[in-house]
């Protein structure tokens, strides 16, 4: 075999020859031929995340150039998040082509595909010199927003579409799946699609590719210490193989975020500290360690395992409810719909003693067009801590079943008062609503309740994060049982019938996956009014707390002073002074 045979042969011999004799660069890495050797033969459709500076972009354009050397009838089409990233990768590509050989100085053995005269070659659009006639350049570079329709290709190479600026919110991120979509319009059969990135956030697009055919491959820059290793599904095996034989790698490095260096021939350990505290912590992790958790600590702060998740009577609670996250409270027959890790749990504690609800409310925020839906809340009050009964939505507006349902949920309830965001309309919903509960209390021999008309103002998001997330982080939210499991089957009947839309309106999908983004949720009608509702409680949370700790101090103080006393009143008949205790040394 020619050396010329050899390396049409092995993209890995291809590699080596590019990375020393062409771009004076070391012999590749154990990673960086891990990584190559995925592009060679892994699933035509695939996705690979590799630390920052692994190469992973050089990587793929000397595959792509190998892959033309072979066949020079390929169209190739490169796509990343605007038009200027494309261009540079096409660029690296044309150059390769144009190379030398730093040994020998001569051109390097694929300097047949260079243009000839009258073929186009510019560097972001060029063709390859064997290329049979086509109205499709060899490879071309777009912007994902750019017009990619219209052209037919091989070999499809999405190279970091995904970035924060067009992926901060659901719709951001919806427009992005359909651009990436239409891919299936373009590629031709047969042909292989590869998708390089960094996840975002645990919202990336890029999660769902696994659901699509795609074979996923992870590598990190340092390997994952046995608590973070279950996040990471799709790690490379031979990594894998690494912790398999030796689970030492995976042992925390002094405070760093991860084990062993995975790839000590690009960055050593001492290398990655420093880039630890240069990119600070979230930015490491995301960058280096391609797990998003910290950037989601931020990014969606709004967790269910904040919530406190137990069967609420209709009328009573117990007067103290204590929060717990340990494992053994985690309520594993209820789905996570929020990110890696997140879950809910019942309570640490429950006092025995119940108390009848000092407070109950039905909340409504009418739907004002399209999709959105009329959505309400059954909260009721005790003791500083909202207890959620009952949740959901409506997709009929203001239809007859829809106004007549929500009356029967106010009865049923027995609710105090009925919140109303009058916003739209102006207070219209209100007075259609009004002949439909006058009719179901009439025939119960009962008044109805009042009914309170509200306006909100304010950008959407942040108005809901104010208000949510400190009831939720003070874990003064106590979800009924029976409301989560109907919202959860909502939300995975709608996962299993392809309805998207259907695990958008669930409450607890809003809830995990708010930001504080304008537009950060396609849907949001069930945490707007759970927001409604916490707004209506929140004058009264700091005080009915205030009071029921000084109830709590003012019980443990009789406590205290009968066990200390107790005696010496069982024999006077009369309680001894308080001042006594002082005296006793």
């Amino acid at each position: 075999m020619t050396p010329e045979e050899r390396l049409k042969a092995s993209f890995l011999v291809f590699l080596a020859y590019v990375w020393v004799r062409v771009l004076r660069l070391p012999k590749p890495t154990r990673i960086q031929k891990d990584i190559a050797e995925f592009l060679a033969n892994g699933h035509r459709r695939r996705f690979i995340a590799a630390f920052r500076g692994v190469g992973k972009t050089f990587l793929t354009a000397a595959y792509i150039v190998w892959r033309l050397w072979r066949d020079p009838d390929l169209k190739i089409m490169v796509v990343s998040a605007n038009e200027r990233f494309s261009h540079k990768i096409a660029a690296f590509i044309h150059t390769l082509i144009g190379s030398e050989d730093v040994i020998s100085m001569e051109p390097v053995p694929w300097a047949e595909l260079q243009a000839r005269p009258g073929q186009r070659n510019s560097t972001l659009e060029f063709e390859v010199g064997p290329a049979g006639p086509s109205k499709d350049p060899s490879v071309a570079a777009f912007g994902i927003t750019g017009q990619i329709t219209g052209g037919r290709a091989d070999v499809l190479l999405f190279d970091d579409v995904e970035v924060p600026k067009n992926s901060e919110t659901e719709a951001l991120r919806e427009k992005l799946r359909d651009r990436m979509g239409e891919a299936e319009a373009i590629l031709k059969p047969g042909g292989e699609i590869i998708v390089l990135g960094t996840f975002q956030s645990m919202a990336s697009i890029y999660r769902g590719l696994g659901e699509k055919g795609f074979e996923m491959r992870v590598w990190p820059a340092r390997y994952p210490t046995k608590e973070k290793l279950p996040l990471y599904a799709n790690l490379a095996p031979l990594l894998r193989a690494d912790l398999e034989a030796n689970p030492d790698l995976g042992r925390p490095v002094a405070s760093t975020l991860g084990g062993a260096p995975t790839d000590p021939d690009r960055f050593h350990d001492a290398d990655l500290v420093e880039r630890e505290a240069g990119w600070g912590r979230a930015g490491f992790q995301l960058q280096f360690m391609l797990d998003t958790s910290l950037v989601d600590a931020d990014k969606f702060p709004l967790k269910t395992s904040d919530l406190i998740v137990m069967d609420v009577p209709e009328d009573l609670a117990p007067a103290r409810v204590v929060w717990g996250s340990g494992p053994e409270l985690v309520i594993k027959e209820l789905d996570n719909v929020g990110f890696d890790g997140d879950r809910m749990h019942r309570p640490m504690f429950r006092s025995p003693d119940f108390e009848k609800f000092t407070g109950s409310l039905l909340s409504i925020d009418p739907s004002g067009r399209g999709a959105d839906e009329t959505a309400y809340v059954v909260t009721k009050f005790l003791n500083g801590s909202v207890f959620v009964r009952r949740w959901g939505g409506y997709r009929d507006g203001h239809s007859e079943a829809t106004l007549s349902m929500l009356a029967r949920h106010a009865f049923e309830e027995k609710v105090a008062a009925i919140q109303i965001e009058a916003n739209f309309g102006d207070g219209m919903f209100s007075r259609l609503l009004e002949p439909h509960l006058r009719r179901i209390y009439q025939e119960n021999g009962k008044a109805p309740p009042p009914i309170i008309d509200h306006k909100v103002s304010g950008q959407k998001e942040l108005r809901i994060m104010a208000v949510v997330r400190p009831a939720l982080q003070q874990h003064r939210l106590v979800f009924d049982t029976a409301m989560v499991r109907k919202d959860l089957l909502e939300a995975r009947s709608g996962a299993a019938e392809g309805a998207p839309s259907t695990m958008e309106t669930s409450g607890l999908y809003q809830l995990t996956h708010l930001t504080e983004a304008r537009g950060a949720l396609r849907k949001d009608d069930r945490i707007d009014v759970l927001a409604h509702a916490l707004t209506y409680w929140a004058e009264y949370m700091n005080a009915d707390a205030l009071e029921a700790e000084k109830r709590r101090e003012a019980e443990a103080a009789k406590r205290f002073e009968q066990e200390l006393f107790g005696s010496a009143i069982l024999k006077t008949g009369r309680s001894a002074p308080r001042r006594a205790a002082g005296r006793r040394r």
